[in-house]
């Protein structure tokens, strides 16, 4: 019988100045909602938004309602950390399927949400779906209907 030997060599890699350590990411999730509906509830300013959101905004909003409101918050889709490692013989995060089922799970998310009543009236809620950047340095506080 042959004996299996493991490559043990390194990758090369390129070494990481202070812009690559702390700059945006190159590889990042972005989810385009298709078929954007509009709303006709009085509370909401805008009647239509676009707004481009990241996994980590998702999970900042999930928190500030957890903490803010009453609401019972709906689970996000799960993290992808298995799919970032190297060498699963597949694309990863890039991965067709797991983009399409991350981009449903994140659309029910915020359907859950939004569609709550009292979640409706918290800012931080329009803040997610209405403006372009978040003010995460926010002070709390209810909407009131106009």
């Amino acid at each position: 019988m042959a004996e299996t030997v493991a490559d043990t060599r390194r990758l090369i890699t390129k070494p990481q100045n202070l812009n690559d350590a702390y700059g945006p990411p190159s590889n990042f999730l972005e989810i385009d909602v298709s078929n954007p509906q509009t709303t006709n509830l009085p509370i909401f300013k805008l009647k239509e938004s676009t707004v481009r959101r990241r996994y980590s905004d998702f999970e900042w909003l999930r928190s500030e309602l957890e903490r803010e409101s009453k609401v019972v918050v709906p689970p996000l889709p799960g993290k992808a950390f298995l799919r970032q490692l190297p060498f699963r013989g597949d694309d990863g995060i890039f991965d067709d399927n797991f983009i399409e089922e991350r981009k449903q799970g994140l659309e029910q998310f915020i359907n859950k949400v939004a569609g709550h009543p009292l979640a409706q009236n918290e800012r931080c809620l329009h803040m997610f779906l209405q403006d372009e950047i978040i003010d995460k340095s926010y002070t709390p506080s209810k909407i009131r209907h106009a």
